[in-house]
């Protein structure tokens, strides 16, 4: 059976809360699939009012965007189909948790860890493409331009 190709991209606003040399990544219990925290861009909803708003429904917690680092395409095949999405990627400041511990999950599915920056290529996050720039994208002055970064599987 073949899956249903969807018309669609999909806008999401995702968070690097860097602390120590590590970053928040967050784990699907379910699936094991790594990301930054964040999610999708609701019409007509600013980016970064986006990722504070998903920020505060996944940790309980509020965090505040900060500059914009950077941007990633992937195209791969999903559960649900082929799937094409770009994600925004900001920094984060949240001082309601700290990199000494694992902050706890708002949402049963999730579970949230610290990793070491210089680590990311080997924590399973995806995209790749993120994984193998982030730790650069941080590591710019802020008035540095981020670049585009694409990745298909």
């Amino acid at each position: 059976m073949m899956k249903k190709e969807r018309k669609e991209i999909e806008i999401l606003a995702r968070g690097a809360c860097v602390q120590g040399g590590k970053v928040l990544l967050c784990r699907n219990r379910k699936h094991g699939n790594v990301y930054l925290p964040g999610g999708h861009v609701d019409w007509g909803e600013d980016s970064r009012r986006a990722l504070a708003r998903e920020w505060r429904e996944e940790l309980g917690v509020p965090g505040k965007a900060g500059r914009f680092l950077g941007v990633v395409e992937q195209i791969y095949t999903a559960r649900s189909g082929r799937t094409c999405e770009i994600s925004l990627v900001f920094e984060v400041a949240c001082p309601k948790i700290s990199a000494k511990k694992n902050p706890a999950s708002a949402e049963d599915h999730l579970a949230f860890e610290w990793v070491p920056l210089k680590q990311l290529q080997k924590s399973g996050l995806l995209p790749l493409a993120l994984a193998e720039n982030l730790p650069a994208w941080c590591a710019q002055p802020s008035r540095a331009a981020a670049r585009w970064r694409g990745f298909s599987r």
